[in-house]
């Protein structure tokens, strides 16, 4: 289950917001051969594969320079996390609070990730491609507002996250805790905060899809 929500993750749409741009993986699996076994599964379907400081000298692969980069390409980090409270603190510490996701058999280690986690949107078991406003029943996803430079993260336990924006309807994911500005009802004091679960759910929708676009004259 974790090599194909990975690799959905990962290779469905590789420039996607919600494409994985992190992947942590749990110690255990860098001794029971597990984490080459990932790795190997990116590389096969034209992943570069860099690591952070305990990854790149277990695998032998290329450092990364940041976590704090979006590649939009068949590029990905991994690292290796003692625990998933480690992962949480690194989703904190170098996340972008757009969308983490945790592939776990433990459901108490899910349920810690899916309530511990602040971000926009949180799934166990499920690819981060879920993170869209047409699969959530919201309408067609026209554009998203980068208000600043951002990373993804993700665990495996796997996590991922993009660009912040703003929200109007659904024309991006919106990663702001509030949005209200003027006078201030209720409603102005609420905000949505996503939650999926899922047993190995993937889109593997977008992937081989060439998208065209053109190029429409502005009229005052």
């Amino acid at each position: 289950m974790a090599k194909q929500i990975i690799r959905d993750a990962k290779t469905d749409y590789p420039a996607a917001c919600n494409a994985m741009e992190t992947l942590l993986v749990h110690e255990d699996l860098s001794s029971n051969g597990g984490l080459v076994e990932l790795v190997a599964e990116l590389q096969r379907e034209g992943v570069k594969v860099y690591g952070g400081p305990r990854a790149s000298a277990l695998l032998n692969i290329s450092g990364t320079n940041s976590y704090h980069l979006e590649y939009s390409s068949l590029a990905c980090t991994v690292e290796i996390v003692d625990d998933v409270y480690a992962a949480i603190d690194h989703i904190h510490q170098h996340g972008s609070a757009h969308t983490e996701c945790i592939v776990a058999e433990d459901c108490e280690v899910a349920e810690a990730f899916l309530n511990q986690v602040d971000s926009a949107a949180v799934f166990h078991n499920a690819s981060t491609r879920f993170c869209d406003g047409a699969r959530f029943g919201l309408g067609a996803e026209v554009m998203y507002f980068p208000s600043a430079y951002s990373n993804n993260s993700g665990i495996v336990i796997h996590i991922l996250s993009c660009i912040p924006g703003f929200i109007v309807d659904q024309v991006g994911i919106s990663t702001s805790r509030i949005h209200a500005r003027g006078p201030v009802g209720v409603e102005g004091l609420l905000t949505n905060r996503w939650i999926l679960r899922g047993s190995g759910h993937v889109v593997n929708g977008d992937r081989g899809i060439t998208y065209t676009h053109k190029n429409l004259p502005v009229k005052a």
